[in-house]
């Protein structure tokens, strides 16, 4: 990949992308396996290679997503697989067992760091030839007519006749057409051995304050669960506070005995949760991923949507780099991504929203009772997770 860093330096493109991150690197590399000269795309980041790859943060990718990174040539890489899903209501009857062998697959998903991805996706032989300016900011754009107009922080400018937001997004108002939840509810990360670990399952557990997934994640510290625990921000902070030995406890007691007793737990993080579900797109530019909706973590779709995100796009920009082809590509995208927007949304709001014990977070329960029951349903919530609509 090319850099261009020199001030005043104008280049001429027809795709830029802003967002090296995973969702950018694949567009990047689907648009080039598509017919898309590299010399016509354009990669701007904030960061270098080099930091991305020291981001240690845990994603969950389904089984369509490792398709479509296996179609660029980014797959394998390090990677724990998940072979079952056990989901349930912590305390009320109802659950539900999704298993690879009722789809006859190798895994449901995969768990790997942030890092383990970018190191694949930078290496891209599809990525050499294409203009990568980072670490660089776009401090300022301007939608012409036939062109957006783009100023860089080091002085030097690019033109481009598209251009595609991937950035990480940020939770927060952007302007009245988004659709923009606050659950007030904080996510807590880090990774937690427990005593007596089920090998290739994941779990998503349902409590009073919101979702706890627990996803199978080994580290060289001998964990071997990567933890995201939804609960209001009163209770985050409580939880943040306590030594290990007491945080180990809570997440005992919250959790179950499934899992055994919580042994031990890396540093502990914590990020807001919210929905912000942004406008498809002007006449010259277009978000997706992140930057076009910022989902909560209930189901583990934020990553996975933004991949079918660029999937589309490319499929599509393929033949036609114009305007028209980003109005095709919001009306192509618009069932998969409500589906996903509204199921998370729904399920994160009956925590957030809800006093402890309603009736509402009792009918999950029973929900999830029926969803195992009823083979179809169960079909159904899992191809959705797995594969969406791309």
């Amino acid at each position: 990949m090319s850099s261009i860093t020199h001030p005043q330096h104008q280049t001429e493109v027809d795709i830029a992308i802003c967002g090296a991150g995973p969702v950018g690197l694949s567009l990047a590399a689907l648009l080039v396996k598509r017919g898309v000269a590299a010399a016509r795309i354009a990669l701007i980041d904030a960061k270098t290679v080099e930091l991305a790859r020291q981001d240690p943060r845990s994603l969950a990718l389904s089984y369509g997503s490792r398709q479509i990174l296996q179609e660029i040539g980014a797959w394998p890489i390090a990677a724990t697989a998940i072979h079952q899903i056990h989901v349930s209501r912590r305390a009320h009857f109802g659950r539900t067992l999704i298993q690879r062998e009722e789809f006859q697959l190798p895994a449901l998903g995969y768990v790997t760091r942030y890092g383990n991805l970018i190191t694949a996706l930078a290496a891209l032989p599809a990525l050499a030839g294409i203009h990568l300016l980072r670490p660089l900011q776009v401090s300022a754009s301007t939608e012409q007519d036939d062109h957006v107009a783009l100023q860089l922080s080091d002085g030097s400018s690019l033109r481009s006749k598209l251009l595609v937001q991937a950035e990480g997004g940020v939770f927060g108002a952007q302007d009245d057409k988004s659709l923009q939840r606050d659950y007030q509810q904080i996510g807590i990360v880090a990774h937690v051995q427990g005593s007596a670990p089920i090998p290739h399952r994941a779990f998503e557990r349902f409590t009073d304050q919101g979702p706890l997934a627990l996803l199978p994640q080994d580290d060289e510290h001998g964990n071997n669960y990567a933890l995201v625990w939804c609960v209001r921000p009163d209770t985050a902070s409580q939880l943040l506070a306590l030594d290990d030995g007491a945080f180990l406890a809570a997440l005992t007691q919250a959790f179950g005995g499934r899992l055994g007793r919580f042994l031990k737990t890396s540093k502990r993080n914590s990020f807001p949760l919210g929905l912000n579900a942004r406008p498809a797109a002007t006449l010259r530019t277009v978000a997706i991923g992140n930057a076009a909706q910022t989902l909560h973590p209930v189901a583990g779709q934020g990553l996975n949507l933004g991949l079918r995100d660029a999937t589309v796009l490319a499929r599509l920009l393929a033949g036609d780099i114009t305007p028209d082809t980003l109005q095709r590509f919001a009306a192509a995208r618009q069932a998969d991504r409500s589906l996903t927007i509204h199921l998370t949304d729904v399920m994160a709001r009956i925590f957030a929203s809800a006093p402890d014990g309603a009736v509402s977070q009792t009918l999950l329960g029973l929900s999830l009772g029926l969803v195992d029951i009823v083979k179809p349903a169960r079909r159904l919530l899992a191809r959705q997770m797995m594969f969406g609509r791309r």
